[in-house]
């Protein structure tokens, strides 16, 4: 019964919300937007004028998620490697899964 517990795969709330992805990708975000901010629209800033609001919003958005999808394709493929070393050392023992 504790096997069965142990090799439950992780829900989307946890991979998307757990482990500090929230923090991650947005310290993530804040670097990376800014950087691209100013890349992007640091002529206009320096004018004196505001880039439009919806094109900085997507710029902080898009590292936002990246880093997001990152952390959440490597939980996954974290937890694929376990049940896959479970399953080996399960076999060698000779215990079936």
């Amino acid at each position: 019964m504790s096997n069965e517990i142990s090799r439950k795969r992780p829900d989307w709330p946890s991979l998307l919300f757990g482990d500090g992805t929230p923090h991650k990708a947005a310290v993530t975000a804040l670097i990376v937007g800014t950087l691209l901010t100013a890349i992007n629209h640091g002529d206009l800033i320096l004018a004196g004028q505001f880039p439009p609001f919806l094109k900085v919003l997507l710029t902080y958005c898009v590292p936002y998620c990246v880093t997001t999808w990152g952390a959440v394709t490597g939980k996954i493929a974290q937890a694929e490697r376990q049940f896959r070393d479970q399953d080996t050392n399960a076999q060698l023992n000779g215990h079936s899964s």
